[in-house]
C-alpha cells in the first residue's frame, strides 16, 4: 500500500527534475500512442538521435490506425538508421493488435499494455504512468544505476533476480499522487546527473547516497561480464550494369529482414571473374553481441554481357534503391564511397 507522505529520495529527485528536465515533445502530451512511439524509439537509442525519428514517424503515422495500415517497407525506410529493426516490426504488429483487439483505442492499464508485441515491463510501466497516471515504477539502465548507488545494492544487475529487486524498491518509493513525475525524474536523473562517470560534488542525493558515503560509487551498479562478442566478416559486391545495381531484399529471418543490400559474397564459384575495384571499408559495425567488419568492391559488368541473376536478386536504378530501407552498415558503406559514380545517385542520409 502506498504511503501518504513522499519519501525524501522521491521529493529530492523530483525537485531536481523540476529545475533540470529537458524539454522533449513526448513529455508535453498524455497521448498514449505518442508516448508509446517515443519509448520504442528510445530503446537502445540516445535522445538526440531518436528525436528526429520520433518527429518523422509521428508525422507519417499520426494515429495508431495509420501505423497499423502502413506498408512495412515505408515504415522500415523511415526507421532506417535506428537499427534493431525488430522494434519497427513489433511496433506495427502492436498497432495492428490495438486495432484488432482493442477496437482502435490504446489500452489503458499496465496489464493490458504489456500484452502488446515489443512491450516489456519497463515500456508498459512508462506508458501506464505517463499517459494514465498508474503507479507503476519504471526500471531501466538509468534507474538501476541510481538506485544501486544510493542504496548500495549489491545485486548483480545482469542476474535473474535483479529486475524483481529493483522494481520492488522503486515501487516502494513511487508517490501515488505523481507517479509520472517520479518516473520521469529518476530516469532523467540517471541520464544527466548520476551518469556512469558522475560529478558527486553537485549531486543533491550525495548526503544520503550510501555508495558515496562509502567512497564506492564506481563499484555500482554491480554487473557481471558481458557476453562475448562474435566477430563477423561481410563482403559485398556493388555490381553495376547498364546503370543499374544488383540488389536484394533480405527475406531470411534475421535482424535485417526486409532491408535491402548489395550482392553478398557467399559463393563465388558461379561468378565470371570480372575486374573489381576495392571500395573504402566502413567502420566496424557494433551490435549488442556482434562486431561486423565489412569489405566491398565495385564490379562493372559489360552492358552486353548476359549475367545469370542469383535467386532473390533484382536489377534496380540507384534512385529506386535510395527509396528502400537499408541497414546502418550499408548506409555507412555508401557514405564512405560517394566518389564511386553509381553510388553518387544514392542519398546516404539516415532519415
Amino acid at each position: 500500500m502506498q504511503k501518504s507522505s513522499i519519501h525524501p529520495f522521491a521529493s529530492t529527485i523530483m525537485a531536481w527534475y523540476a529545475e533540470h528536465q529537458r524539454e522533449l515533445p513526448w513529455r508535453q502530451t498524455k497521448d498514449p500512442y505518442a508516448i508509446w512511439l517515443s519509448e520504442i524509439i528510445l530503446q537502445q537509442t540516445r535522445v538526440a538521435q531518436g528525436l528526429p525519428y520520433y518527429q518523422r514517424l509521428l508525422a507519417a503515422f499520426p494515429s495508431v490506425r495509420d501505423l497499423a495500415e502502413a506498408e512495412e517497407a515505408t515504415l522500415l525506410r523511415l526507421w532506417q538508421g535506428l537499427g534493431y529493426y525488430s522494434r519497427a516490426r513489433n511496433l506495427q504488429k502492436a498497432a495492428q493488435m490495438v486495432m484488432r483487439d482493442f477496437k482502435g483505442s490504446f489500452p489503458q492499464t499496465y496489464d493490458e499494455i504489456i500484452r502488446l508485441p515489443g512491450v516489456g515491463p519497463y515500456t508498459a510501466a512508462a506508458i501506464a504512468s505517463f499517459a494514465f497516471d498508474e503507479a507503476k515504477a519504471v526500471v531501466d539502465g538509468n534507474v538501476f544505476r541510481v538506485l544501486s548507488r544510493v542504496f548500495a545494492i549489491e545485486t548483480d544487475i545482469m542476474s535473474s533476480a535483479a529486475r524483481g529487486v529493483f522494481t520492488s524498491l522503486a515501487q516502494s518509493l513511487i508517490p501515488a499522487q505523481d507517479p509520472a513525475g517520479f518516473n520521469q525524474a529518476i530516469m532523467e536523473f540517471g541520464a544527466l546527473q548520476c551518469t556512469p562517470a558522475p560529478d558527486c560534488s553537485v549531486c543533491p542525493l550525495a548526503v544520503f547516497c550510501q555508495s558515496n558515503k562509502e567512497h564506492r560509487v564506481a563499484d555500482f551498479p554491480v554487473k557481471s561480464k558481458k557476453t562475448k562478442v562474435k566477430e563477423i566478416q561481410m563482403d559485398y559486391l556493388v555490381i553495376e550494369q547498364n546503370g543499374l545495381l544488383l540488389v536484394r531484399e533480405r527475406a531470411e529471418n534475421s535482424i535485417w529482414k526486409g532491408l535491402w543490400e548489395f550482392y553478398l559474397i557467399e559463393d563465388e564459384t558461379e561468378w565470371p571473374a570480372f575486374p573489381r575495384k576495392a571500395l573504402k571499408s566502413p567502420p566496424v559495425h557494433l551490435l549488442s553481441h556482434r562486431k561486423i567488419k565489412c569489405d566491398a568492391w565495385h564490379v562493372q559488368v559489360p552492358d552486353n554481357f548476359a549475367l545469370a541473376i542469383p535467386e532473390g536478386y533484382v536489377w534496380i536504378s540507384p534512385s529506386d534503391f535510395e527509396s528502400k530501407g537499408k541497414s546502418v552498415l550499408l548506409l555507412n558503406l555508401i557514405t564512405d564511397n560517394l566518389d564511386c559514380p553509381i553510388l553518387q545517385d544514392i542519398s546516404p542520409t539516415y532519415l
